[in-house]
């Protein structure tokens, strides 16, 4: 039994304007699968595949505007990439974000409805991870994190100390899942990871592993769905959806 990364969820006012941004900035295409959600995917991309982490927009009732505890850090391959790509989301309405950043290599800016994200400096070890270097979530443990996640998910633990966990796809494709040592607050997060188990296996066999190893149950209003809400040792919310 495993568990894969497949998506990142935004909850937002407008889900087909704040997908649109998202399709932009990654070069990504757009689709729905329902009323109030918008896709975001790489073109011609075959659901799922750890070559992505894919961006579901949700529309909900007037989201809470806070700091977020997870976020996205956007990859470049030169200087003046990274120039280009700022400017290029300003344009497609980005604004500029101080979270305390203070003089880093990096731009700090928050999408068109107040969600925070970086454009990074080149890096080599996100050369090959696509427009998506990493999704960072804020946590007070790396290590806890690392621990908890390393056996929630298939992925490979690549990095833990004390200030940061690094994980990515076994298969070396796609994005890192970065765990950052950050002051964090008991908030309700508009922003969350759904993991998606292999076609085969049990969603409910999955959930009670991941109870087992501290996973809770957790409450956002979801009703009754196909997929299984949770919350990690830390309390970031998170959702288990149907084997695929």
């Amino acid at each position: 039994m495993a568990l894969r990364l497949v998506q990142v969820n935004f909850k937002a006012r407008d889900d087909q304007a704040l997908g649109r941004f998202w399709a932009e900035a990654l070069g990504w295409g757009l689709s729905s699968e329902g009323p109030g959600v918008t896709n975001v995917e790489p073109v011609a991309f075959t659901y799922p595949d750890p070559i992505a982490v894919c961006v579901d927009v949700v529309t909900v009732p007037d989201p809470e505007t806070v700091k977020y505890r997870v976020h996205l850090d956007l990859a470049t391959t030169s200087a003046a990439h990274q120039a280009e790509l700022v400017a290029r989301l300003k344009d497609l309405g980005a604004t500029p974000a101080d979270v305390g950043q203070g003089d880093v290599p990096w731009t700090v800016l928050a999408d068109p409805e107040g969600n925070v994200f970086c454009v990074l400096e080149p890096r080599e070890i996100y050369r090959d991870t696509g427009p998506i270097a990493a999704v960072v979530v804020d946590c007070a443990d790396p290590r806890a994190m690392a621990r908890f996640w390393g056996e929630a998910m298939d992925w490979t633990l690549h990095e833990v100390t004390d200030d940061h966990a690094v994980l990515r796809s076994a298969k070396g494709v796609g994005p890192y899942l970065e765990f950052l040592r950050t002051p964090v607050k008991t908030v309700w997060t508009r922003v969350h990871l759904d993991l998606r188990p292999y076609s085969g296996d049990d969603q409910g066999a999955e959930v009670a592993r991941l109870e087992a190893l501290g996973a809770t149950g957790a409450d956002v209003g979801q009703g009754d769905v196909s997929w299984t809400c949770l919350a990690d040792p830390e309390g970031n919310e998170f959702c288990v959806l149907t084997p695929g």
